[in-house]
């Protein structure tokens, strides 16, 4: 498989440079030349079919011949290496829960996978490599986890200061050794503001190899795919494929799900549920997409007021707006909603929703009251007590802390404070 930049002004390149590089030297996002269909025996037999082997033989196409068969499997097998089931809520709404990983986020997946590829590319090369990340909440603990003690690759973590929970900043900013966060006093935007200019800064490049953990990489977004598949393998009634909501920020799962559904998935329709940063919202109702600052939401991982990986899912549809529309709809939920959906699941079904799920319950549960045949799935996309403080507003309830959580609460905490300004950020690069 070879891969173009979206800008269409670079070379194409292999799985392997691909996930080195990150971004594209145009600044684009590399996508794959074309989108292999799935063997129609892995739909039909899926429930006979091992997790490892659905995620090897989705991602085999993708990876070619970069990474021999027995060591991709094993990268597969050790980047789902905990539970992801698919859980009833009610009679036409199931959940599928994402947490079940080390940093309790969905990100934990792709994290693994990138950490685990990136550390065979390496192997036997003779350069260090920097990953340069920002993140809204789980992408940095997902990516610290993934790449602590990982040989030849420092991390670098830009967050924006005060928001993010407190378990989120503490996930990424408590491992030390090669695991460095900034602690930005801005948004996320302004956080992967700063990091596209590293990527575009001739001579920070010219000292350091620089490549990013956000799901612009390829090996951070590919595997994502797995998820649907997986949940599909669950899913009881085959015959009507389930309509499937996603909380959506820098919208690489949702597009992840949709290249599954391009590639073969049985898969009814995507809802990208956003909370009040509604850039996609408009733009499927507009055709105009204007990116605009971010605003801060109880629902933090998505409040990103230019997801980049738009751009992938436009490539998709080869820019075809009727049929994206017809694939795709997209709600904004508000705060109070929000809240008002953690309360009411758990008084009605005595189900804990964290903020992001909730948000994707929402929109399913709208979508749904206007197709009443229809059935669907929502992400959880990260556990409940990542956030004490929306679900006590939401339900009275405190939630108690595993113990793994309580002792990384007590570590200490190893942070920069900064302006969001990319001269800082700069200087910090190159003075190592």
């Amino acid at each position: 498989m070879k891969y173009f930049s979206t800008n269409k002004q670079s070379p194409v390149v292999d799985f392997k440079e691909a996930t080195i590089l990150g971004q594209a030297p145009d600044k684009g996002l590399y996508f794959p030349e074309t989108i292999p269909m799935v063997d129609k025996n892995l739909i039909v037999d899926i429930e006979n079919i091992s997790n490892e082997d659905i995620g090897f033989r989705v991602l085999k196409p993708y990876v070619g011949n970069t990474i021999p068969d027995e060591n991709l499997f094993q990268i597969v097998s050790e980047s789902i290496s905990f539970p992801i089931p698919l859980v009833k809520i009610s009679d036409d709404i199931y959940s599928l829960e994402l947490f079940h990983g080390p940093t309790m986020a969905f990100k934990d997946v792709g994290a693994r996978f990138m950490s685990r590829c990136l550390g065979f590319f390496l192997k036997d090369e003779k350069k260090n490599v920097t990953i340069l990340v920002a993140t809204s909440g789980d992408t940095g603990g997902a990516v610290a986890n993934g790449f602590y003690n990982v040989d030849g690759v420092e991390v670098v973590i830009l967050y924006p200061s005060g928001k993010v929970s407190a378990v989120q900043e503490q996930q990424l900013t408590s491992l030390g050794k090669n695991i460095h966060a900034l602690e930005v006093q801005g948004n996320f935007d302004d956080c992967q503001q700063m990091v596209k200019q590293a990527f575009a800064d001739k001579d920070i490049n010219q000292h350091l190899f620089l490549s990013s953990a956000n799901s612009i990489n390829i090996a951070r977004w590919l595997p994502q795919q797995m998820y649907y598949f997986f949940a599909y393998k669950q899913w009881q009634d085959k015959s009507a494929p389930p309509v499937i909501s996603v909380p959506s920020g820098n919208f690489g799962n949702i597009c992840a799900g949709i290249l599954a559904m391009k590639s073969g998935l049985p898969v009814q329709h995507f809802i990208a549920a956003c909370n009040k940063n509604d850039v996609v919202s408009i733009f499927l109702e507009t055709q105009n997409f204007i990116p605009k600052k971010a605003e801060a939401t109880i629902s933090n991982a998505m409040d990103v007021g230019h997801p980049s990986n738009f751009t992938r899912i436009l490539e998709i549809f080869k820019q075809q707006f009727q049929e994206l529309k017809s694939n795709l709809s997209a709600l904004s939920v508000s705060d109070e909603a929000t809240v008002e959906t953690i309360n009411s699941v758990y008084s009605l079904h005595q189900y804990l929703l964290d903020p992001h799920g909730a948000v994707g319950y929402f929109a399913l549960q709208h979508y749904l009251t206007q197709h009443e045949s229809q059935k669907g799935i929502f992400l959880e996309t990260a556990h409940p007590v990542k956030f004490p403080i929306a679900v006590a507003q939401a339900t009275g309830k405190t939630i108690e802390m595993p113990d793994n959580l309580k002792q990384l609460m007590q570590a200490e905490k190893q942070s920069i404070l900064i302006k969001p300004e990319y001269a800082i950020l700069k200087d910090y690069l190159l003075k190592g």
